[in-house]
């Protein structure tokens, strides 16, 4: 599946140059500092740093969603000045987004079609207008006096041809490997049929120049592997890739060469066959990072978490979670390893409050916790770093300080003043500004708006405000979904660190090499079951993904 890093079938030709592009947000964040970086036509281009290194506004600039403060864009040989994205989708420039830009009660066409709706039918119409209806001495007839009467009408009060959007849709899916129903809503689709909406999107553009921003950050394993191959065939038609990522298999699979950022700047551009993932992260983060995780021996405590023939409804009413028991022990950490939309959220929901169970019992060290609030079970000592930062880890309007405090803002220090009824202000931006120095989180001030920061940033916040409760018990879903590699080996530290302090923590990861690098004991879920419990050193990847894949004995 991996493509060529053979660069000499490539054109010579920049399709893209950014010459000197510098960007300053307000309060100082130098975003890019005089970067320079071409991108040759028909070549897969990886974008490759940390997370807040400003990859991302880079390509915001180049799509036209920013404004650079200097520097030059040339597209295709001239050099324009974007002032919205529309200038950069009429230069063939689309981008598919990390948070994606559709709304979900619309269907896949209605999507794919908004802000440039078909109107072929009228178009149609229109062609048949008389040109000169009076010239030949003959009254107009009905049918005419219509067609007059349509062709006065203001463009945006003509009906939209949906039929003809349906087909084209359809067409462009079945050609690019992405088979999606047009007439499906988004809200039924899952995270990765959604994703190909967003690409469907600006291949509807004709964009021959594609940007992806961080595309396998939601993904599962096997939806990754049919991104790649759609990736392929993009390539194969010519078309130019730009992946902004902070991972480092993809851009070592997929592209034929890689520009790395740190801090705002172009450390280098390499080409694959000529670099490797270590001295890719070497270049990301400045210094050498460590792949394994070094965890010592240790022996499992007592039960901090039974689950016991829990039982437990998804949003549909069916039956998510089918009578799983698992227990988790203290200085122990659990791995749930399974293909996304298992049961996994249900039962993580479940445990931390946020969903009731329709039957069986969550226990807490000794406590019974089933069905109890959210507010309860964290006071029982639970803390919960939720798969999806934006709508269940944090409140973007609020400031960074704010979030950071969030679930403990209520109890002291974060609370002064006669029965406690004021907040802390002092207090709660000291622990916040220490949590940001030691998380690694990159904002201007702890005053900042959570909705400002990076994808990435935003998951740092999420952890840092959990691990900061000294809890007997972690649920991590996904916690590394989202970060860079520095990032990501420093939360497997910190995760190791509170094993060793006694803390139990359950790991729900899409990623099996965190699953089998983290875990003391894995359990499979698959169909909302737990069909298998073992040891990292007892099986293997391929055997915990057949298991993953409904195939094996329990």
């Amino acid at each position: 599946m991996a493509l060529s890093s053979d660069t000499s079938d490539l054109s010579s030709e920049n399709v893209v140059e950014l010459i000197g592009i510098n960007k300053t947000f307000a309060g100082g964040v130098r975003a890019n500092r005089d970067i320079t970086l071409s991108i040759r036509k028909g070549e897969v281009h990886g974008l490759l740093g940390e997370n807040g290194a400003g990859k991302t506004t880079l390509m915001n600039i180049l799509y036209g969603l920013l404004s650079k403060d200097s520097g030059r864009i040339v597209i295709k040989g001239e050099e324009v000045e974007l002032g919205s994205p529309e200038d950069a989708i009429v230069r063939g420039v689309g981008m598919v987004h990390q948070h994606f830009k559709l709304i979900a009660p619309l269907t896949v066409t209605e999507n794919v079609v908004l802000g440039l709706e078909p109107l072929h039918w009228i178009s149609e119409k229109r062609k048949n207008v008389p040109a000169k209806p009076l010239s030949e001495g003959a009254p107009l007839g009905i049918a005419e006096k219509m067609l007059m009467w349509i062709a006065d009408l203001p463009t945006n009060l003509l009906p939209i041809d949906n039929t003809r959007a349906e087909k084209r849709i359809h067409e462009i899916s079945e050609d690019n490997g992405m088979h999606i129903d047009p007439k499906a809503r988004v809200m039924d689709l899952s995270v990765g049929l959604q994703q190909r909406v967003e690409i469907i999107k600006t291949l509807y553009r004709a964009a021959d120049i594609v940007i992806l921003d961080e595309p396998t950050s939601v993904l599962t394993p096997q939806e990754v592997d049919e991104l790649f191959v759609t990736l392929r065939k993009f390539k194969g038609q010519g078309k130019t890739i730009i992946l902004i990522t902070h991972k480092l298999r993809e851009p070592m699979i997929l592209c034929d060469r890689i520009s790395v950022l740190r801090d705002g700047e172009l450390v280098g551009t390499v080409n694959r066959g000529d670099t490797s993932p270590e001295e890719l992260a070497r270049m990301m983060v400045g210094r050498p990072v460590s792949f394994t995780v070094q965890k010592p021996e240790m022996t499992a405590g007592l039960s901090v978490l039974s689950v016991v023939d829990l039982v437990v409804k998804d949003a549909r009413g069916l039956v998510a979670v089918n009578g799983v028991t698992f227990d988790v022990r203290e200085g122990e950490i659990l791995g749930i390893a399974g293909v996304q939309g298992n049961g996994q959220t249900e039962l993580v929901e479940a445990i931390v409050g946020l969903r009731k169970p329709k039957s069986g019992h969550v226990v807490v060290s000794d406590v019974d916790v089933t069905g109890k609030s959210p507010r309860h079970i964290r006071r029982a000592g639970v803390s919960h770093i939720p798969e999806d930062r934006q709508r269940k880890g944090l409140i973007l309007p609020f400031t960074v300080q704010e979030n950071l405090v969030l679930g403990r803002h209520q109890e002291l220090p974060f609370v002064t003043g006669p029965k406690g009824l004021l907040l802390n202000l002092k207090e709660s931006r000291k622990v916040s500004t220490d949590l940001v120095k030691n998380y690694s989180i990159r904002v201007a001030d702890v005053s900042s708006l959570a909705g400002t920061l990076s994808g990435g940033n935003q998951q740092k916040l999420v952890v840092a405000r959990e691990l900061a409760s000294q809890p007997l018990l972690l649920i991590a879903a996904q916690p590394t979904r989202g970060l860079d590699v520095g990032a990501t080996e420093y939360i497997h530290q910190v995760l190791v660190e509170m094993r060793g302090t006694g803390v139990g923590v359950l790991l729900v990861s899409a990623e099996l090499d965190e699953i089998m690098g983290l875990s003391d004991r894995i359990a499979v879920i698959f169909n909302g079951r737990i069909v298998a419990v073992t040891k990292p050193n007892e099986t293997s990847a391929e055997e915990l993904g057949l298991l993953m894949a409904g195939h094996g004995n329990t």
